[in-house]
């Protein structure tokens, strides 16, 4: 967060607990403390046995950012609710909603303050609408297909927040005050203190209270790296006792998140190597590596999103405009492309070229839709193609040879009798070349028109600047 500047292991969780539950009814009051040290001892080695769970709706599945503040006049559940018809038909299979809660009044940053200073984790942000508008919006969104993902704020809460009134439940200073996040400016949080076993409790209640009472699939769990890997372990355990939820990572540092926490992190190597190409400061080398290396650095079945904005990224850096210029369509398609899951930030598809204002009222607009028809080919295409499915559904990247030319991308993925070829010209100047395709040489499909294309393998190629070509079979 920047501010200024499966399924197996959800059975196994539920029978343990039947179990436990089964026998601790049948002893005497006094050994129940013993009883759930053991049950909790049991859970945690299910969970490191089986790693991270993975939801079986995650397979293929295209995240879409959700910012009711900015997305519409109103900024309301309501509101946005009638935009949901249009993304079913983008083709999006989870809305990943910013944070819904109520935003502190003190010490707030702008008039409507950052959705990140959290004032009551059980209660939704008025300015939104009330909770029976957002259950409404839950549940027109799971008849619809959708999951519904909310952004969560772990590591402070706003300065409002009734946490505040628990000695021992935030960080202090020798002083005994509370203080900000450490290494930070958000002056309008306080830091939470993991030390404490009330508080860590009190918020894996939290995290369990909107998916029992609300049906949530999932966090997007905000500067996850600034949580301890054990809580959010032990977190994840108790959330797979409800149902199967996916957990993304505000991070890319901590791999280890990846282990038994979370399914995805931020993949931030491959939005900035996007952002210098675009500036002619890398080239198609770094892409090649960062690709090459993904397998080994990332634990099994766990992968990186892949974005072109998001709700940083837009209101703090720029948008994608501003930073790709005339490579914002190649890139998006390497963000489909590349392994893990890919985002739509809210506006993208309407071409959205603003930076929205971060603690104020400052409307998408939704005039021109001309970038729809790319995200919906990209996103048919990711359904369509098992080899570019996520994680260990997925195929993984192999670079083609393209002979001494730094400025083309080519590789392959492949998945069962799936196969994808891409080639990318990711420069400004025209390119030729031949691609050694070896063994993924043969009859394709080019996309996204679906005319036959015959693959050599040793395939000739002359590409404008950023031209993009891509073929599936």
């Amino acid at each position: 967060m920047k501010r200024f500047v499966a399924l197996p292991l959800a059975v196994c969780l539920f029978s343990l607990a039947c179990l436990v539950s089964a026998c601790s009814s049948s002893n005497r009051e006094a050994d129940k403390p013993a009883a759930n040290a053991v049950s909790e001892q049991k859970q945690n080695q299910v969970q490191k046995s089986l790693g991270t769970a993975v939801p079986d709706w995650s397979e293929k599945a295209v995240m879409y950012e959700v910012n009711i503040r900015q997305y519409t006049k109103e900024g309301t559940f309501k509101a946005f609710e009638a935009h949901l018809p249009r993304l079913k038909e983008l083709g999006v299979d989870i809305l990943w909603l910013m944070p819904i809660h109520p935003i502190s009044k003190k010490n707030r940053n702008g008039t409507l303050g950052s959705y990140y200073a959290v004032d009551d984790y059980k209660a939704v942000n008025p300015e939104f609408g009330t909770e029976a508008d957002f259950r409404a919006l839950v549940n027109k969104a799971h008849l619809m297909g959708f999951k519904v993902m909310l952004d969560w704020v772990a590591n402070h809460t706003g300065w409002d927040n009734p946490w505040l009134a628990n000695p021992g439940w935030y960080t202090t200073d020798e002083n005994g005050d509370i203080v900000q996040p450490a290494g930070t400016n958000w002056t309008d949080v306080a830091d939470l203190n993991y030390d404490n076993a009330d508080m860590q409790a009190a918020m894996i209640d939290a995290l369990k209270y909107w998916v029992k009472e609300f049906d949530i699939d999932g966090y997007r769990c905000d500067y996850a790296g600034g949580v301890p890997t054990a809580f959010w372990e032990k977190a994840r355990a108790e959330l797979e006792q409800i149902k199967p939820v996916f957990m993304l990572a505000e991070d890319d540092q901590q791999l280890g998140l990846l282990k038994h926490a979370f399914n995805a992190n931020y993949g931030w190597q491959l939005y900035n190597m996007m952002n210098r190409i675009a500036k002619g400061l890398g080239n198609a080398e770094q892409v090649k590596k960062y690709g090459e290396r993904l397998a080994k650095t990332y634990p099994g079945g766990t992968y990186p999103l892949n974005f072109t904005s998001n709700h940083d990224e837009n209101s703090w850096t720029g948008t994608e405009y501003e930073r790709l210029k005339d490579a914002v369509e190649p890139m998006a398609a390497l963000s489909f492309l590349m392994p893990g899951m890919p985002l739509i930030y809210a506006g993208q598809e309407a071409g959205l070229n603003k930076r929205l204002q971060f603690f104020e009222k400052d409307e998408i607009e939704w005039d021109d839709l001309a970038m729809s028809a790319l995200y919906t080919d990209l996103i048919r295409l990711k359904h369509d193609n098992p080899a570019l499915w996520n994680g260990a559904s997925g195929g993984a990247y192999h670079t083609l040879a393209a002979g001494d030319n730094g400025d083309i991308l080519a590789f392959e993925r492949t998945k069962d009798s799936n196969t994808v070829i891409v080639v990318m010209n990711l420069s400004g100047e025209p390119v030729k070349s031949t691609i050694q395709t070896g063994g993924a040489a043969g009859s394709y499909q080019a996309f996204p028109s679906g005319a036959a294309a015959d693959v050599q393998a040793e395939q000739p190629i002359e590409l404008a600047p950023w031209e993009y070509l891509i073929y599936t079979h």
